[in-house]
């Protein structure tokens, strides 16, 4: 089995030549065939899906890399660092891949693999090109890799747990066929804003990046915003007009005309800034395009509202020191390798497992 200490290593380079892809600002050591051939591919991934655009994709990579620093990876596994190193028994993970954002799976490769068990993937045919070349490139670090990372577009069988991520209603079938054994099955949430009035029109912009990137698709893009009796929404949003690269994209167009057509002839009332609807609704989750927003008359029943609904909530944003559990505007798109989706600990589940099979 791969060291422990080489593993890390692997990744921490594997996040400098992925952060250079994704900043676009490539360095001689790394140019050769395979992150040549990455570099294409990001640059190609709207060819063969139409809502990953460059710009995305780039921020993604560079969104991972700057997480695969050394330190950071150390600061992660610190609290499983005696499993991870007594660890001589490799157990083969299943993971199936969501394909709603680029590269949405990459956690859970880096989680099995750092964990020293294998992984059997079965990726979206949404995103199925650019996790294997970055596999290529980590079994280029250190070729002993590669006896311990298999992809399959057919059905998962032979392995000892499963981790699958969807919607909720495949969540269901999930549990029906994986059900016997040991899993983290992931269902639908959302990242929810809570705003007091007193956000300066610099953090209403890093708002607006959390709703706008990867067109809202995904878990933690901000679909609903909780806002105080009073609140004025011009200036935000007067800020969320800037962004007038997201209506390029005819998918995202469409669905914004779409929307607003079904707004109009129902008399819904609504918010329209051109490129994106705001209307009162209670729901977590809104369509694309679309944020849904609701009146608080106080933190503390913003407190009670969002740990009631916890189960639907991918991450909190507010600069308020009052919101629990909130991170701050802008940086719901660049979670930390500690920042675990729906708040299960993916490497403290592979950790006891390898103990408990042994």
């Amino acid at each position: 089995m791969i060291s422990l200490a080489n593993r890390i290593n692997a990744f921490s380079e594997l996040g400098h030549i992925l952060l250079e892809v994704g900043l676009n600002q490539r360095n001689k050591s790394y140019d050769n065939e395979i992150v040549n051939l990455l570099d294409k591919t990001v640059i190609d991934a709207t060819h063969y899906n139409g809502w990953f655009i460059e710009e995305n994709v780039r921020f993604m990579l560079t969104s991972i890399g700057k997480s695969l620093e050394k330190n950071n990876i150390i600061k992660w596994i610190e609290p499983y660092k005696n499993k991870l190193e007594s660890n001589q028994s490799a157990s083969t993970i299943g993971v199936v891949m969501a394909g709603n954002i680029p590269i949405v799976g990459f956690h859970d490769f880096l989680s099995v693999i750092m964990s020293g068990n294998n992984i059997l993937a079965k990726l979206s045919s949404d995103d199925n090109k650019l996790l294997p070349i970055i596999a290529d490139i980590l079994i280029s670090i250190e070729p002993d890799f590669s006896s311990m990372i298999t992809f399959t577009s057919g059905l998962i069988k032979k392995m000892d747990a499963i981790i699958a991520t969807g919607s909720n209603n495949s969540s269901r079938y999930f549990e029906y066929y994986f059900g016997k054994y040991p899993n983290i099955i992931r269902r639908s949430r959302n990242g929810i804003a809570v705003l007091t009035g007193d956000e300066s029109v610099e953090e209403l912009k890093n708002l607006s990046n959390d709703i706008f990137m990867y067109y809202g698709l995904g878990c933690r893009s901000g679909s609903h915003i909780l806002v105080s009796s009073n609140y004025d929404f011009m200036r935000f949003l007067d800020v969320c007009t800037l962004n007038t690269q997201v209506s390029i994209n005819h998918k995202y167009f469409n669905n914004y005309e779409y929307n607003k057509a079904i707004y109009l002839v129902n008399s819904k009332n609504h918010f329209d800034t051109g490129n994106l609807l705001l209307t009162e609704d209670g729901n977590f989750a809104s369509p694309v395009s679309v944020v849904n927003y609701e009146y608080y008359t106080d933190i503390k029943h913003v407190n009670s509202l969002l740990e009631t609904n916890n189960s639907k909530i991918q991450c909190i944003l507010s600069n308020s020191k009052d919101v629990k559990d909130a991170i701050p505007l802008g940086t719901s798109q660049s979670p930390e390798l500690w920042d675990y989706a729906d708040g299960i600990d993916t490497m403290e589940f592979l950790t006891n497992l390898q103990s408990s099979t042994k």
